[in-house]
């Protein structure tokens, strides 16, 4: 007979995000600890479990939750598989052991007469017997049953404290009254890379560095092999498809191009196709698969640019006017983010009358290029459209390709950009670009990791990109370049830079955060190997997050306490405390700046004592540091930052 009625209270269940509105994120063999607070009416011993399974499935994992104190309980469970999983906490009370401490309080308070008692916990075991699954199971658990109903006092609370009978009832409790939380809360499983990459970002055309033509995908290859020798793993291309002609910009945003303009990427759409053809200046689609193919022979992988922007040449506006936003002459609406006019891009109306055939087109996109074998998108400004479209699509990828990654480039409100991280992007922009101080710094990555943003919210953090060139970097020269990539580097385990960084390319347009002849409206000439370049800088920090899998978590990064504003000094740790990494980053870069850094000795475990030696792996110097008080000096043009690796002390003159 169906319950009408909870016969347990489970609450304050955690995770969760928005009261399990949305799922939060793992990846795959992480842990999910959850917690909630269990109780009952009257004296008895509950008993709880933690349950999860892939969404559909009909067969539920589970494992013994534990009591911490106060009513709350926790359980711990891990994802090997992608997907979509539900979790939840079911309670029942544990019969048996509420049997047995009653049984164990009357025994020792010297009642003589239980033998009612004895028959009661022998009708509970019997009863276990015949939910018993295996038979020699079944058997001892009977035989134990009539043991009871013969014994004396002492023989029955000798029997019902053995191991062997508490495992037994433990293996197959009376679960008929058992209470689950409902509805059940949802994890979004992904692939390593959707928490842990290094992103270099280069424009195709762009590849061999010529100032006055274009290269090809087949060109593409010493500029990933360069890529790759730096250490990054995710090439992103803006898009590859054609561009328009109509209103073509030129150089540096003219509404008037010349003959030789190349014209702007995301201006998508011509003769030669939409958002499944490829630049005919770039090479065929076969060459693209041809690249591709390198790619992944090398460990990499590229990342697509899906973005939903039509030229007025593209084939949706000759197919499917109604798609766009319409105006009282009968044309169609430019993209404006006022004062800036986009002449040569139409938007997508995503409420239109035909918005099913719409939103099923964009599915249509993404498959395309993942059946290709494209797996990671960076999406171009998601938040100019319905949170529910995206949480539409990337739903509907995912139903056909589990391991695809979504990153969302939203530089816009604080709440648009946690909902659309929520809406199931896998990771997203953050304003780390314009946090320069310490406190801006530590404020906002703390939000970000401490908080529960760090349930939904992976921040992929960039320095510059194609739009953005901050003051920072324009201002502070080369050592402005080695600091915010250190920074990126080891404050998050997924980052990225626009390639030209590595030379550290700082020509502005006057008073603006735009780079000054902008590779997005014109072929840019480039010699990679040019003098005062940094990419041994690079190459090295990329070897340290490899070679440390602190660096690699996202939520264990802890902040500390360093006398100078200009010095950040921050941490991050393993669980087990094996991996100790302690970042030391001169904030300025146009003078040496000196502190005293407090270490957080405490939190070392088994290694607080008052010696310890600090490992720098930039450098490869060793320091030996005393107790918490310690000093340091950076100076920006040699080298403004340590990354140190905690060395535990074993014996004289010995470190591990």
């Amino acid at each position: 007979m169906a319950r009408a009625f909870p016969t347990a209270v489970i609450e304050n269940l955690s995770p969760l995000v928005d009261g399990g509105r949305y799922p939060i994120k793992r990846i795959v063999n992480d842990e999910l600890l959850v917690e909630a607070d269990i109780f009952k009416d009257g004296h008895d011993i509950v008993a709880a479990a933690l349950k999860w399974r892939l969404v559909g499935n009909s067969q539920w994992h589970e494992t013994a939750m534990t009591f911490v104190d106060n009513d709350r309980w926790r359980g711990v469970c891990t994802f090997i598989k992608l997907g979509l999983y539900e979790y939840t906490v079911e309670v029942w009370t544990d019969t048996f052991r509420s049997w047995r401490d009653e049984f164990r309080k009357k025994f020792e308070a010297g009642i003589k007469d239980l033998t009612v008692e004895g028959l009661e916990g022998a009708e509970l075991i019997e009863s276990a017997s015949k939910r018993a699954h295996v038979a020699d199971d079944s058997s001892r658990l009977l035989e134990l049953s009539e043991c009871i109903r013969t014994a004396d006092n002492i023989q029955i609370n000798q029997i019902v404290h053995s191991g062997e009978l508490e495992v037994l009832m433990a293996t197959y409790p009376d679960r008929s009254w058992a209470t689950q939380y409902a509805p059940p809360p949802r994890v979004i499983v992904e692939r390593r890379e959707a928490q842990v990459a290094a992103w270099y970002e280069f424009f195709p055309r762009s590849a061999e560095g010529y100032g006055d033509r274009t290269s090809t995908f087949r060109d593409c290859l010493p500029r990933i092999d360069d890529a790759r020798a730096m250490g990054f793993n995710v090439v992103y291309f803006p898009p590859i498809h054609p561009i328009g002609h109509t209103n073509r910009k030129g150089r540096n945003n003219s509404v008037k191009s010349g003959p030789s303009d190349p014209g702007v990427p995301w201006a998508i759409g011509s003769e030669a196709g939409g958002h499944k053809a490829v630049e005919p200046s770039l090479g065929t689609l076969k060459d693209f698969e041809w690249l591709n193919g390198e790619v992944r022979k090398r460990g990499m992988e590229i990342a697509l640019d899906f973005a939903i922007n039509c030229s007025p040449d593209h084939p949706y506006v000759r197919e499917h006017p109604e798609w766009f936003y319409q105006r009282p002459d009968g044309s169609i609406k430019f993209a404006e983010n006022p004062p800036k006019k986009y002449e040569d891009i139409y938007p997508l109306n995503f409420r239109c009358e035909t918005w099913p055939e719409l939103w099923a087109e964009m599915v249509s996109v993404v498959n395309f290029w993942a059946e290709r074998g494209v797996r990671t998108f960076r999406v171009d400004n998601p938040h100019t459209k319905p949170v529910a479209f995206w949480e539409y699509l990337i739903a509907r990828v995912h139903d056909k390709y589990p391991d695809t990654i979504f990153l969302s480039e939203a530089f816009t409100r604080p709440k648009m950009m946690k909902e659309l991280a929520k809406a199931g992007f896998s990771q997203s922009y953050t304003y780390f670009t314009w946090r320069n101080t310490k406190q801006e710094l530590t404020e906002y990555l703390t939000e970000l990791t401490q908080t529960e943003m760090h349930e939904y919210f992976r921040g992929n953090l960039w320095p510059n990109t194609p739009d953005i060139l901050p003051p920072f970097l324009q201002e502070g020269g080369r050592p402005a370049f080695m600091i915010r990539e250190v920074l990126a580097a080891t404050l998050s385990p997924v980052y990225g830079i626009y390639s030209g960084y590595e030379l550290c390319e700082n020509a502005a347009l006057p008073g603006r955060e735009e780079y000054l002849d902008s590779e997005k409206y014109q072929y840019k000439q480039r010699d990679w190997n040019a003098p005062g370049n940094i990419k041994e800088w690079i190459t090295r920090l990329n070897q340290i997050r490899k070679a440390n899998r602190a660096l690699e978590l996202k939520d264990n990064l802890r902040f500390y306490h360093a006398d100078n504003d200009s010095i950040i000094f921050y941490g991050k740790m393993t669980a087990a405390r094996d991996n100790i990494i302690l970042v030391v980053v001169n904030l300025d870069p146009h003078s040496k700046q000196h502190s005293y850094v407090d270490v957080p000795i405490e939190e070392f475990g088994s290694m607080e004592g008052d010696v310890f030696q600090v490992h720098d792996l930039l450098s490869d110097s060793r320091y030996i540091w005393h107790g918490r008080r310690n000093y340091v000096e950076l100076d920006p043009e040699v080298q403004p930052a340590h990354v140190f690796r905690v060395r535990r002390w074993i014996e004289h003159d010995r470190f591990a």
